[in-house]
């Protein structure tokens, strides 16, 4: 069956609207021309129609500018005057992070349905506060604290003692244990948070598993990937930073110290207590080992092996990681002597030949 390509299907996606041009602006922290104009929806420079919003961020893009049917074009003011006459240019510095506040403006989030689904388990001494909802199967553990206004999904199960901030809101088939969880926590369906740390003693004749007696921190506003693991502490807390970002498939070790805004991409691996400084980004398929310091606004390439210590604000790639310039520079001096020694065996041949 061929189905057209929709930004934000009403079969899965709840819209609000319409606004006025100034309130699209405003949402988006832009300036736009004063004219009367009423937006339904947002939709791609390639499908907009003319009662929709879009955006250009990337210059590569550019052409579609030319030929969309937008409204509305979020762009940054060097591409203003390239907007075609039939839209109006929402200017902004950061057309992309405008883009997303006026998307969330026509897609907000579902709200919340207070109430326990009858086929939820809760634990007789459980605190669920009475806004909050608690979805089909879901299970509340013993002690545990629900906050005003979170989201328990489908099949979710909240250990023993795991205490929920308000406005959170936990995926279907997630599970968390040894767990506090601060303001406007996300946790997408799949993810395990505060199972035991890989903590390990060997005696030579057996493995011994050691206790993992820390916890996990999420503090407000950070969001956790589906299927993304994250240990609990050995000792010390596990701690995810403030407004920090992981994607799926993500793993954490115990005792891991994320700072505020970092982002973890998919498939990296951080081993047991590294400390990521402040607004540290890591790369997909990263791998960090353990007890190392990643300093404030460190870029981590994707695939990169890290086995020691990154200064704050450097770029490293490859495995063993290095800083970038000197990663290429080893790759552009590999590349030459493979061109020399090409060559040699190419004039070898030739010399052979000719003596035959």
């Amino acid at each position: 069956m061929d189905w057209p390509p929709i930004a934000g299907d009403p079969r899965f996606f709840r819209r609000s609207g319409p606004y006025s041009l100034a309130a699209v602006a405003d949402a988006a922290e832009a300036e736009a021309p004063l004219r009367r104009l009423m937006l339904t929806g947002v939709a791609p420079l390639q499908t907009a129609e003319p009662t929709e919003v879009s955006f250009l961020d990337n210059r590569k893009y550019a052409s579609a500018l030319a030929e969309t049917r937008a409204g509305a074009v979020i762009v940054h003011p060097d591409l203003a005057e390239r907007v075609p006459p039939s839209a109006v240019a929402i200017v902004a510095a950061e057309p992309y992070v405008a883009w997303a506040r006026v998307a969330a403006l026509f897609h907000p989030l579902p709200p919340v349905q207070a109430g326990v689904h009858p086929s939820a388990v809760l634990a007789p001494d459980a605190a669920v506060d009475a806004s909050a909802e608690v979805g089909p199967l879901a299970v509340i553990g013993a002690r545990a604290e629900i906050g005003p206004r979170c989201r328990i999904g489908p099949a979710a199960i909240i250990g023993d003692g795991v205490v929920l901030g308000a406005d959170c809101r936990i995926g279907a088939h997630a599970s968390l244990s040894h767990a506090l969880l601060g303001t406007r926590v996300v946790v997408y369906p799949g993810a395990r948070i505060g199972q035991d740390g890989f903590g390990l003693a060997l005696t030579g004749e057996e493995i011994l598993s050691v206790p993992q007696l820390g916890r996990v921190v999420l503090e407000d506003d950070v969001e956790i990937g589906a299927n993304t693991t994250i240990d609990r502490g050995s000792m010390h807390d596990t701690r995810i930073g403030a407004g920090s970002r992981l994607d799926n498939l993500v793993q954490i070790g115990h005792n891991v110290h994320l700072g505020r805004g970092c982002v973890i991409v998919s498939q990296a691996g951080i081993s047991g207590s590294t400390i990521l400084e402040d607004h540290v980004m890591v790369a997909g398929q990263a791998g960090l080992t353990g007890h190392l310091r990643i300093g404030r606004r460190a870029r981590i390439g994707a695939q990169a092996g890290v086995m020691s210590d990154v200064p704050p604000g450097a770029d490293v790639v490859g495995s063993p990681a290095q800083p970038v310039r000197e990663f290429f520079r080893h790759v552009a001096v590999l590349r030459r002597l493979v061109r020399e020694a090409t060559a040699r065996r190419s004039k070898g041949k030739a010399a052979e030949t000719d003596t035959d």
